[in-house]
């Protein structure tokens, strides 16, 4: 599945929130604590005009006491303590709660990308799923966040300052607030423009984000071909693009903000002709206007926060709808209800019958494989590049999907076994060895919950990979680097080896895993998993005859089917495939 897609509409915008109304709901009395704090702090700064007024009334009426005054100031400390200590509370509830369901939600999406399966990372790259994974979800936390404060706490100031100044000055209040409609409409405006731009600074992102990755992740092939001055053009441009996409999001916010701050200096300017017309007709106190103009300053804010919540919100959405594209991409294997094999009967440890795989809408890769597998055989697979090899050992642990009725495991299907118990039986070193940013006991000890040092050393030794330790400064603490790019291919190759060995499954697969690795080395392991491994299910895929020479069996996929089967020397005595290609390696040496 390729992520991407159109704008949303107003039902879908409310199909993508439902995303966060289990994290909402857990964290409601948080928000609701957040939010009374706000309201009171609200409330606190509706006071502060009114006893500013009744200390300019009470100077300029020349009758009063110094302890009049002294008290009104005092009044005035009190409120704004309640202010600051309802700020600091207000953010504390809030933004926490908005931090925590940031935190929730990433670990969501994580766990859910580990539940996706190879096909869905072929068709989406790494880093645009980073890119969702941090700025994206941080726009979401500013919506749970800043937006929410901004909209709610706009809102209820803007309400409570319009009922305060119609009900002190209705004439002054009428003629300043004229400008607000005007303000409203711009809003609207400006929404709509901001989640059409962010969208698009974000896939900027994404695909910067995408050359950094895959410029890193084979730095060594950038530099072998010495292509560093490509990558830096690309990158050049691809942060030209981002820089683009984001400068016109901040034209819009250069416009957008100025412009709100023009027209609330213009109310102010209306309320000061107005008011002032009142006081010198003596309508109002002096007091009175002094208040008027400090509540149409409070009002500039909720002009601001209002634009600011739009921002905000449209941020959030166009992200949240970038996450859930991936937090609603299905699985494509899902695992079945068994955890153990069919009763009774006398069966196979695994089964292929009539087995036929095509990847997409591609031909047979391969087409009606029969084989049997039974528990402590060593089988060896052998092909030519592309024959299926890695395919067919890829459908036993449900690495790849098998048509339903073609593999069996213990006389289940395996579409019908939970994946953790199927997956348990199985230890498998890929072709590409993939290895962690961690130390090479840790790599080894990948699969292990508990393990001592003698037990890694022993799997180390049997990878043969004592002489290489011995040169690492720090031995098995070495640190492999991202991807063991610090590595040879070898080192990789027997690390992955010790990793699959160590465990001890009850079948091991080693797929094309001596490719990097000399003639002595290959005869040192092969060894090693025949002595250690008697009783126990081996496959072993192979391009090299010499790796197959103490298996059971060896199968031989050529042409898309099997076509051949049988030991070493007995498909040696033949005149197939596996004989011509075992006299050529050994005349190569």
């Amino acid at each position: 599945m390729a992520l991407g897609g159109n704008r949303m509409k107003d039902g879908a915008v409310k199909h993508e929130l439902r995303t966060l109304h289990p994290y909402i709901y857990r964290y409601r009395f948080r928000y609701l604590a957040g939010l009374f704090f706000l309201m009171l702090v609200d409330a606190a700064q509706m006071i502060i005009p009114q006893l500013t007024k009744r200390a300019i009334d009470l100077v300029s009426s020349g009758d009063f006491l110094l302890r009049q005054v002294v008290v009104l100031c005092a009044m005035m400390v009190g409120v704004m303590l309640v202010i600051a200590g309802g700020r600091f509370l207000w953010r504390y509830f809030l933004h926490g709660a908005s931090r925590r369901i940031e935190a929730e939600l990433r670990q969501k999406l994580y766990s859910h990308l580990l539940t996706l399966n190879g096909d869905f990372y072929e068709k989406n790259k790494i880093g645009d799923l980073l890119a969702r994974s941090t700025n994206d979800i941080g726009a979401v936390r500013m919506a749970l966040g800043w937006g929410l404060v901004a909209g709610i706490d706009g809102l209820a100031m803007t309400a409570a300052i319009l009922i305060i100044i119609f009900m002190q000055d209705s004439s002054a209040a009428f003629f300043a607030v004229l400008p607000l409609p005007l303000i409203s409409v711009l809003i609207v405006l400006f929404g709509g423009a901001v989640g059409t731009r962010f969208k698009k600074a974000q896939e900027a992102y994404s695909k910067l984000s995408d050359t950094v990755q895959e410029t890193f992740a084979g730095i060594h092939v950038v530099k072998s071909f010495t292509r560093e001055s490509f990558f830096i053009k690309k990158f050049a441009e691809d942060n030209e693009d981002y820089k683009t996409a984001n400068m016109s999001v901040v034209r819009l916010h250069g416009a957008f903000f100025p412009f709100i701050s023009f027209l609330a200096g213009l109310t102010t300017l209306i309320a000061l002709l107005a008011g002032g017309r009142n006081v010198v007709l003596g309508v109002t106190s002096a007091g009175d206007l002094v208040a008027l103009l400090s509540y149409i300053q409070m009002l500039i804010w909720p002009m601001l926060g209002a634009g600011f919540t739009v921002n905000m919100v449209q941020r959030g959405i166009v992200s949240l709808r970038r996450i859930n594209e991936v937090l609603h991409a299905p699985p494509c294997i899902v695992g079945g209800r068994f955890k153990t094999g069919a009763p009774g009967g006398n069966h196979p440890l695994m089964e292929l019958r009539n087995f036929s795989f095509a990847y997409k809408d591609d031909k047979n890769i391969l087409e009606r494989v029969n084989l049997k597998i039974e528990e402590g055989a060593h089988l060896g697979i052998f092909g030519r590049t592309g024959s299926g090899k890695s395919t067919l050992v890829k459908m036993l642990p449900r690495l790849l999907d098998p048509p339903r009725g073609t593999v069996y495991i213990k006389g289940r299907d395996v579409r019908d076994w939970d994946l953790r118990a199927l997956r348990s039986l199985f230890a498998v070193s890929p072709q590409d060895s993939q290895l962690f940013s961690d130390s090479i006991e840790n790599n080894i000890a990948f699969g292990l919950d508990e393990w001592k040092r003698g037990d890694i050393e022993d799997a180390a030794s049997r990878a043969a990979l004592d002489k290489d330790l011995e040169s690492f400064r720090d031995g098995l603490d070495t640190i492999v680097g991202e991807r063991g790019i610090t590595l040879s291919g070898g080192q990789k190759q027997r690390i992955a080896i010790a990793r699959a060995a160590i465990t001890k499954p009850e079948i091991l697969i080693l797929d094309d895993s001596f490719s990097a690795l000399d003639a002595e080395t290959e005869k040192k392991i092969a060894q090693f998993i025949c002595d250690e491994r008697k009783g126990k299910t081996t496959i072993i895929v192979s391009h090299r005859t010499f790796a197959l020479r103490n298996a059971d069996a060896v199968a031989v996929l050529d042409g898309g089917g099997l076509a051949e089967y049988g030991t070493h020397d007995e498909l040696v005595s033949r005149d197939g495939y596996y004989a011509k290609t075992a006299k050529l390696q050994q005349m190569s040496g």
